[in-house]
């Protein structure tokens, strides 16, 4: 029986080669399951051919919203504003995934059901089979492990980006990550233990990203899998623990004074 108006976000960078396609299958899977369908994307300035795509994409696929960032701000605030722009539509249900289409679209009608049926607040897509460099799964794990030691329990995949929330528990954690955050992800993992949120988490297929580049355009072309990360990636890395402390892990940090959630 179709469910109610599910509105899905995603941040984009130069994705313009396998996007389409991904678009496509995400039309086909989820618009038979659902009374109305939303498909927001928020083009992080793109130097493809992106912002193109989506123009031309717009004119034939009405569920698409394609925005444009005014200049390059990065994964996390670009997924931040997804998720904004996407509670503008005021949807009974939001679902994350990045436009790097390392998901199967298949696999959305059966995660939504199970975020419908369980009556919680937010599903967490759990990757198996990831095909990421080795150091990305490294850093997952280690990312994981603090978030078990402060939380008290484990999050099985930290970091994923195929998320599902009601529209109530994504407006309070969005309160409580700065709109300029790398790792949203992350800090939206360590709230959610701590407020007390129901969450669930599903077993997804993870697959090579579409497109040009199996290894994404963030840290560069990259097409062979290199030894070490790359400069960037160690850099960011930095950064992003830095905030994670500040934001999150800090004593006194804002996602720690949030309090019990209530919907």
């Amino acid at each position: 029986m179709p469910r109610r108006h599910v509105a899905i976000v995603m941040p984009a960078y130069n994705e313009s080669d396998g996007l389409e396609g991904f678009l496509t299958e995400i039309v086909t899977h989820v618009s038979p399951v659902v009374e109305k369908l939303s498909i927001v994307v928020v083009n992080d300035r793109s130097t493809d051919e992106t912002a193109d795509l989506l123009a031309r994409l717009g004119e034939t696929m009405p569920e698409l919203i394609g925005i444009t960032s005014l200049r390059n701000r990065g994964h996390g605030p670009t997924a931040l504003a997804a998720y904004r722009a996407g509670l503008e539509l005021d949807p009974d249900v939001i679902l994350h995934v990045d436009g790097d289409g390392q998901f199967l679209p298949a696999d959305f009608p059966r995660l939504l059901a199970a975020h419908e049926q369980r009556g919680i607040d937010v599903l967490h897509g759990v990757r198996r089979g990831r095909t990421d460099p080795w150091y990305r799964k490294a850093i997952t794990f280690v990312v994981g492990s603090v978030v078990a030691l402060v939380a008290g329990s484990r999050v099985p995949d930290v970091n994923t980006p195929l998320r599902i929330y009601r529209p109530e528990a994504l407006r309070f954690l969005l309160e409580l990550v700065p709109s300029t955050a790398s790792v949203p992800h992350v800090h939206f993992s360590l709230a959610e233990k701590r407020s007390g949120m129901k969450i669930a988490y599903a077993r997804v297929t993870s697959i090579p990203r579409r497109g040009d580049s199996a290894h994404g355009t963030m840290w560069g072309a990259q097409r062979t899998t290199p030894l070490l990360p790359p400069k960037r990636l160690r850099s960011f890395i930095a950064g992003a623990a830095r905030e994670v402390w500040a934001v999150s892990l800090r004593p006194g940090a804002p996602a720690r004074r949030g309090g019990a959630f209530s919907s």
